[in-house]
């Protein structure tokens, strides 16, 4: 069907009286669809697995052996170093903390992921609102509409007709089809986001978390080959006195008589 032909003009029309016939609340409508239409397309590009998780970290954190796991560090460092996917920017926190404990790297590395789940939900909370105002305009306007049709017709009883009520009905009606429209594909879309962000969330949580589990590998064997010494107890019993002797003289004992000359 080309852009000329009969049937092309027909489907135009038809589309440009339905719009026309919602009224004014049909602008309203128009301009959440085109958001929604946006949002969509842009966060399917943004939201593609090979620019939030790339193929080339995640093999490269799978190959590191617990052995060499300094070295595997410094090739992972020049990997990720221009890289400006998600799990990239996570991947650099921690490496460039992995002088500090393991704990302060880890909530180190947990900010950071925060941080990029929410750059990565940006935009999600339009669809959200636009799956909860378009369907309310909708209404709206059909309210609207049969407010106005059942005024006129009201005023004068005689010159109306059934048909002719009957459609205006279905005219104010056209607007909560509008909004239901355009509601219902914003909600898979943000369903969808929503389900995809959480799963790529995990694999960048189980990522990371392999990585620094090797990175800290030695020292955790490190502390659990040299062990604490135990404080020794105080002892409970004074040692034994030494035994001093006392001279003779001091017991009462006469000298010996000296031999007299």
């Amino acid at each position: 069907m080309t852009p000329n032909s009969p049937l092309a003009v027909v489907s135009f029309q038809s589309v440009f009286e339905f719009f026309e016939k919602g009224g004014s609340f049909m602008y309203l409508l128009l301009v959440c669809s085109v958001v929604s239409v946006a949002v969509i397309v842009l966060r399917a590009l943004a939201l593609r697995r090979a620019l939030v998780v790339p193929p080339a970290i995640e093999r490269e954190i799978e190959s590191i052996e617990p052995g060499d796991a300094a070295s595997a560090a410094v090739r992972l460092s020049r990997v990720v170093e221009n890289d400006r996917s998600a799990l990239g920017r996570i991947i650099q926190v921690g490496l460039r903390h992995l002088s500090w404990p393991k704990s302060e790297n880890i909530e180190a590395v947990q900010t950071r992921a925060q941080h990029e789940i929410v750059r990565l939900e940006s935009g999600l909370f339009v669809l959200e609102v636009i799956v909860g105002i378009a369907p309310l305009l909708g209404l709206l306007g059909a309210v609207s509409g049969l407010v106005t049709v059942f005024a006129s017709f009201g005023a004068d009883a005689a010159s109306q007709d059934p048909r002719g009520i009957a459609n205006g009905i279905s005219e104010a009606l056209s607007t909560t089809i509008a909004g239901l429209a355009i509601a219902i594909p914003s909600l898979i879309a943000y369903s969808y986001f929503t389900r995809k962000i959480e799963i790529m969330a995990a694999e960048m949580e189980s990522l990371t978390a392999d990585l620094l589990a090797k990175c800290y590998y030695h020292k955790s064997r490190a502390t659990e080959a040299s062990p604490a010494q135990p404080e020794r107890e105080p002892s409970h019993y004074a040692p034994a006195p030494a035994r001093v002797e006392i001279p003779p003289a001091a017991l009462g004992a006469r000298p010996a008589p000296e031999a007299s000359l």
